[in-house]
């Protein structure tokens, strides 16, 4: 725990360096700046080195993850030709690093995702966060960047959509599809946020009326009454889920709440932080649709997967949100608030990460362990 503790200290010490509000806006619309200032200069050496700590943590872990073996047994049946549920791209990597390394020679594997990750996940903070300590703290509170940990096809998959999210903002849908489509090799189940994305990106451009209210109340019914139309599409895809431990039929009411409260601080800030900007519209309507896959989503296998392809803008939507706000006493109310209650949110997480379940904790690595 103590390696998580003062990993997450030192990257927030050097996140305070990064003064990006100026700039993003800029490469979130594709505004592209020539040339390099100081400042950026030392933003791009703060997130290096933010980069450098995160990827050193990830790529030197060894039986860190409940899945950690299972990976390594799946890295040995690949070499081997035989079948496992994995995508293409995942497959075709780990077999050619096997063949080029050695046969079972799996640190290096683990060690080549943790660095891709990572940078994905570095980028789209960097590209993305007007607020960029405040979106570093709550990637890393929120305890997504330990979770990449774990399942390492997923979280490669949620990096690249949180990179890619921009180019849907953008309306350049084709950038999108393509990074999208580059991420299915890895794990299938991102294609449904091409429909998602281009869905919440029309929002954007819409009022709030009652034909959006009426979709949004004819998609939630859909899911409460054609359950079974929805697990047939789902078991076509993902046939060895059925009737297993992923298939439970159960939600997670700590992800319920937090969606809840980044709503209500979302609406709370919304005249000065959301109404006028797209990319924080777009946020914010990423986290309802978490919202509604959490609150009404059981019958799917791993929902909480699914709700984390949105529900990942958390980050961008509570920063920006803080950030965008007027000065005065409520908006530092606000703030105090909402971190603590994240750093609370943190704690919880970290007790949690020893049940056998999770397995996060204890850390462990191949250098001194």
């Amino acid at each position: 725990m103590l390696v998580y503790i003062t990993l997450t200290v030192a990257v927030l010490v050097l996140a305070a360096f990064v003064k990006n509000s100026e700039y993003a806006a800029g490469y979130i619309y594709g505004h592209r700046r020539y040339g390099v200032d100081r400042q950026q200069a030392v933003n791009l050496a703060a997130s290096a080195g933010i980069y450098l700590l995160l990827t050193g943590v990830s790529a030197c872990r060894i039986a860190v993850g409940n899945d950690y073996w299972v990976y390594r047994l799946n890295f040995e049946l690949i070499y081997a030709g035989r079948e496992v549920a994995s995508e293409p791209g995942f497959n075709f990597i780990v077999y050619w690093m096997q063949k080029l390394l050695g046969y079972d020679n799996y640190l290096p594997i683990f060690a080549f995702f943790s660095i891709v990750t990572v940078a994905f996940m570095v980028k789209a903070v960097y590209d993305q966060a007007e607020w960029y300590w405040g979106a570093i703290f709550l990637l890393m509170t929120n305890g997504y960047y330990f979770q990449s940990l774990n399942t390492v096809r997923y979280y490669l998959v949620i990096a690249m959509v949180m990179y890619a999210a921009k180019f849907a903002i953008r309306k350049e849908y084709g950038k999108f599809i393509a990074w999208i489509l580059i991420a299915a090799l890895f794990h299938k189940s991102v294609l449904l946020v091409i429909p998602g994305y281009i869905v919440i990106r029309l929002l954007c451009d819409v009022r709030l009326n009652k034909w959006v209210i009426a979709a949004g109340s004819a998609l939630i019914l859909s899911m409460i009454f054609l359950q079974d139309f929805y697990r047939n599409i789902i078991f076509t895809f993902y046939p060895y889920y059925e009737n297993t431990a992923f298939d439970s039929g159960e939600t997670s009411i700590v992800n319920i709440f937090r969606c809840l409260c980044c709503l209500i601080l979302a609406l709370i800030c919304y005249r000065d932080s959301v109404k006028d900007r797209t990319h924080m519209r777009f946020y914010f309507w990423a986290n309802i649709a978490a919202l509604i896959i959490n609150t009404f989503g059981s019958f799917i296998p791993e929902v909480t997967r699914v709700a984390n392809y949105f529900a990942i803008f958390q980050i961008f939507l509570v920063s920006g949100c803080l950030y965008h706000m007027k000065k005065g006493p409520w908006k530092t109310f606000l703030t105090i608030g909402t971190l603590s209650a994240f750093v609370v949110y943190f704690g919880f997480f970290l007790w949690t990460a020893y049940d056998i379940n999770i397995r996060l904790l204890p850390y462990l690595n191949w250098i001194f362990n």
